[in-house]
């Protein structure tokens, strides 16, 4: 065989190290390595801070748009301006903007010491609805305060977040003390302290805030790692109270009956809005028949801009617009999950676990009762649906779980790490006049550098 002065085969024979396999698939594959990336993108320290920003502006801000959309024609049937239910909606969300950024760049020990302040706000707002003269019904409800002229506010809704704060807060200092092994610690005063705020809710009969009050508290039942037989327990007696309730009420049980209804009047059942909700889906197609567009929304489809606005998002934007709210919706529980999972206070793990309980599981609520899988609620579509009352406490609920997923450690210091791209960083040690040099000048000299001596 031919070979060189120094005994090697010639260059043409010399064949390169093989690449391991795996390796192979992934660079060659495009589906691999786009699978690839995906995963490292994923995997990022700041994943789960830009999902939740990002997923609650764009929930909010689409939320405007079919507000405004929705709720046109019934300001004009109240001899109103068109635009009279947007311009409420807008002004509170940016009051609730301005909550969010608040919330956003408060200290954990700061959200803590709110926890009881909040709670003890609630529940007199709360007992405050029920003094006649103070408190009003709206829809059949007596969960309201007038606060002059056409605002009102709804303090149970304020309810949901004192329960996520001051829960997370109590069983994290219960936590500390190895106190949440026992059964009785666990449950006390936690348990009975919600069943205050459920008994304030159901004296003026909103069942709707009552589930979801009830779905946080086993949140953070869950999240405390309560035993299975003591989770049964609990539910056992929450659902038996919810049976009477329901059996008790006419009203509750016509809503029960109309699950899968397809005629608007089922014997002696009026299902008009839960049929005419599938109605406002089914025509609107997969790219539906245009903003604005909407037929349902004429006076047809009952509260078509507050509980029903998924029903004209789905007439209006069709069957592409209403998975990309769920894709939002998706999203922004991922991200909640991944900020209770991966933190080491245990005040943040149940906090993050609340708020991202009480926000999917109203989602679940709102949305399945328009497609018809769950009675009517008459809970709103967080972040989306009209409703100040609504919309305050779930942006400040959102400004928590964006300061906990800045506060993550990889976070912080990925936060840290981050260098304008463009100008120069005042105060930097060891450059003139306290500014450092511009990032091409400092990327070009570490490319020098790892040249050889050789390389031109």
């Amino acid at each position: 065989m031919p070979s060189s002065r120094t005994g090697r085969p010639p260059v043409e024979q010399r064949r390169a190290p093989r690449r391991p396999a795996a390796a192979r698939t992934v660079r060659d594959n495009p589906v691999a390595r786009l699978h690839d990336r995906a995963r490292r993108a994923w995997d990022r320290p700041l994943t789960a801070y830009y999902l939740i920003a990002g997923g609650s502006v764009l929930i909010t801000v689409l939320g405007l748009v079919m507000v405004y959309s929705a709720s046109q024609i019934t300001a004009l049937q109240l001899s109103l301006p068109g635009s009279y239910f947007f311009r409420k909606q807008f002004l509170a969300a940016s009051i609730g903007g301005v909550l969010l950024l608040v919330a956003s760049r408060m200290p954990v020990r700061l959200h803590r010491a709110l926890a009881y302040p909040i709670l003890a706000g609630a529940v007199f707002m709360m007992a405050l609805v029920q003094v006649p003269g103070v408190g009003m019904s709206v829809n059949g409800n007596q969960n309201w305060i007038s606060l002059g002229g056409s605002f009102q506010i709804q303090p149970s809704e304020f309810g949901k977040l004192a329960l996520v704060l001051w829960g997370a807060d109590l069983l994290a200092r219960k936590q500390d003390k190895a106190m949440l092994a026992q059964w009785k610690h666990m449950l006390v005063p936690l348990v009975p302290a919600a069943f205050m705020l459920l008994g304030l809710i159901m004296l003026g009969g909103d069942m709707g805030t009552a589930i979801i009050l009830t779905a946080i508290l086993f949140g953070l039942l869950w999240l405390a790692g309560a035993p299975t037989r003591l989770f049964v327990g609990v539910l056992s007696i929450a659902a038996t109270l919810g049976v009477i309730l329901i059996k008790t009420s006419p009203n509750r049980m016509a809503r029960l009956a109309c699950i899968g209804a397809t005629e608007p009047k089922a014997g002696t059942t009026d299902c008009w809005q839960a049929v005419h909700g599938i109605y406002a889906l089914a025509s609107g197609g997969i790219f539906g028949s245009g903003l604005g567009a909407s037929v349902e929304k004429w006076g047809q489809l009952p509260e078509a801009h507050t509980d029903f606005i998924f029903a004209v998002t789905g007439e209006e934007l069709g069957l592409a617009g209403t998975l990309s709210v769920l894709a939002l919706f998706a999203a922004l529980g991922y991200a909640g999950i991944r900020v209770a999972g991966r933190t080491e206070d245990p005040f943040v793990r149940y906090a993050a676990g609340g708020v991202t309980t009480w926000i999917i599981a109203q989602a679940v609520i709102n949305i399945g009762a328009v497609l018809g899988l769950l009675p009517i609620a008459g809970v709103p579509l967080p972040l989306f649906s009209y409703g100040g009352s609504a919309l305050l406490p779930t942006m400040f609920a959102i400004g928590l779980l964006i300061a906990f997923a800045r506060d993550e450690p990889a976070a912080r210091a990925a936060l840290a790490m981050r260098q304008p791209r463009f100008g120069r960083k005042r105060g930097a040690k060891g450059s003139k006049l306290g500014r450092s040099p511009r990032r091409w000048n400092t990327m070009r000299r570490r490319a020098s550098a790892a040249r050889s001596s050789g390389e031109r």
